[in-house]
């Protein structure tokens, strides 16, 4: 079937693909409706909220701070937050709650993902996110298992990064980023916060029987976990940049060697910010997935062949379209082994 007829059978109203090879942008190319009560179609420049895709840029960014000397993966985190601290209980009692932990999801933290905030909604602050209180829709952020017993994934994690590394800059955490990362890698149609001028050419949400989301989209102050907008080109370019880093062509953020710290496995095949190949070859590619109310995306590379491809979509049904759209990519490129081990599960 043609991506068309897919995206009409699973009422996926926009696409926007970005594939990799031989270490560059090859295509990238916009498909179906970015609005479609407007008729305004998807282009390669349509931004997408990202999701939890958000978390690995998240994790770039504090090992540039780690690599600059003023965070260390290795430390209980209390030692540098100062507005917050991670609450004591029976589990830090014997373990203490790490940077490296908690980019890794085994700092035994609660709070799986986030809702986000419909359009008129009061957006929490961050202390109130991470302690649960009103207006914040999600439980307080807490140590619930020993850390580094277990892999765990937490949004509610990479909202305790965002705080360390809001105070660490002493910067806003989207200028942080911004200045850290993605100007660094020439990601120019990205930002963690929705600039007014970019509204309204990103992308509706939609719902999985087709409707819009009401107010466009959710709002996400859990910047760190879940409110990056950005489009598959420049996702692409930042998976480029880890590919080129581990291979010491280009090193626009982290050291070669830091970008390997990346990329070294940990409990579940997950590195720091990255889910990453099989067990038996867990360096070869790396990944993420991204969720929230009415998008769903994937962004997928190869480590050392130049090789990857993101895919976004508008809507809450796209990841069964995202899972058929890079099967047939990795048939045409001929990736190593992706047929075999099929499409990740969603994160």
């Amino acid at each position: 079937m043609r991506l068309g007829e897919r995206m009409a059978a699973l009422k996926v109203p926009g696409a926007s693909i970005a594939v990799i090879n031989h270490g560059a942008i090859e295509w990238a190319r916009g498909y179906g409706m970015a609005d479609v009560a407007s008729g305004r179609p998807v282009t390669e420049h349509t931004r997408f909220q990202a999701a939890s895709i958000s978390k690995p840029v998240t994790a770039m960014a504090a090992l540039s701070l780690v690599q600059a000397g003023k965070l260390a993966l290795d430390k209980d985190v209390n030692q540098y937050l100062t507005a917050w601290k991670v609450p004591d209980n029976q589990f830090t009692a014997q373990r203490k709650v790490t940077l490296g932990a908690l980019l890794s999801h085994t700092a035994g933290i609660g709070v799986h993902g986030y809702l986000g905030y419909p359009e008129g909604q009061a957006l929490p602050s961050l202390l109130e996110i991470l302690d649960g209180k009103a207006p914040a829709n999600s439980d307080p952020v807490r140590v619930k298992t020993l850390p580094g017993s277990e892999w765990r994934y937490s949004g509610g994690g990479y909202e305790i990064v965002q705080l360390l590394l809001t105070e660490t800059s002493r910067q806003p955490f989207e200028q942080f980023v911004q200045h850290a990362v993605l100007n660094k890698i020439g990601m120019q149609e990205s930002s963690f916060t929705l600039p007014a001028a970019w509204e309204a050419t990103a992308s509706q949400a939609y719902l999985a029987d087709g409707s819009a989301v009401a107010g466009k989209w959710h709002r996400y102050p859990e910047m760190a976990a879940a409110s990056l907008w950005t489009t598959p080109s420049d996702l692409a370019r930042f998976a480029i940049e880890i590919q080129n880093s581990f291979a010491g062509k280009s090193n626009k953020v982290l050291s070669q060697k830091m970008t390997d710290e990346m990329l070294t496995p940990g409990i579940e095949t997950f590195g720091l910010g990255l889910f990453l190949g099989e067990k038996t070859d867990a360096r070869e590619s790396f990944r993420h997935s991204g969720g929230t109310q009415g998008f769903r995306n994937m962004m997928f590379a190869y480590t050392s062949t130049g090789q990857g491809a993101v895919v976004m979509t508008n809507s809450d049904n796209g990841m069964q379209l995202i899972e058929e759209v890079l099967r047939a990519i990795a048939r045409e490129y001929g990736w190593t082994n992706y047929l075999v081990a099929n499409a990740p599960a969603a994160k």
